[in-house]
């Protein structure tokens, strides 16, 4: 089996990593590290990192100033929660960038939001309806 680790740059470690927990409907935990944290599923499958700008001198998490965070990326996450996932989100947002919708690639319902870093966060359900 192979997984990827999807590492993105943030502003503030811990405040994402609360965010994207409470998005996902995890019991809040904090990050290993100042400059570094995962975010886990129950069965301890890495979901995302989140990497604070300009920590441990990787080129291309410098600093946001080089580039727009979240061109050319969407953060696409499949839920076996979507109905209890939207509430969740709504609280972290003051709007939705789509609300909850069929996509008719994957004939699931989904819907879209930014994350605190300006990251297109898309929650798709695991299987259909």
């Amino acid at each position: 089996m192979k997984r990827t680790w999807t590492i993105i740059g943030v502003g503030n470690v811990a405040g994402s990593f609360k965010w994207y927990q409470s998005l996902f409907g995890q019991p809040a935990t904090a990050p290993a590290h100042d400059d570094f944290g995962q975010i886990l599923d129950s069965d301890g499958t890495v979901l995302l990192c989140l990497h604070e700008w300009g920590a441990h001198g990787h080129p291309s998490l410098l600093s946001p100033d080089h580039g727009k965070p979240g061109n050319g990326l969407i953060l696409f996450f499949r839920v076996d929660d979507l109905d209890m996932a939207l509430p969740r989100a709504r609280a972290l947002v003051n709007r939705l960038e789509e609300e909850p919708h069929m996509n008719p690639n994957t004939g699931t319902m989904e819907f879209s939001l930014r994350d605190p870093d300006g990251y297109y966060v898309m929650i798709n359900a695991l299987s259909a309806v």
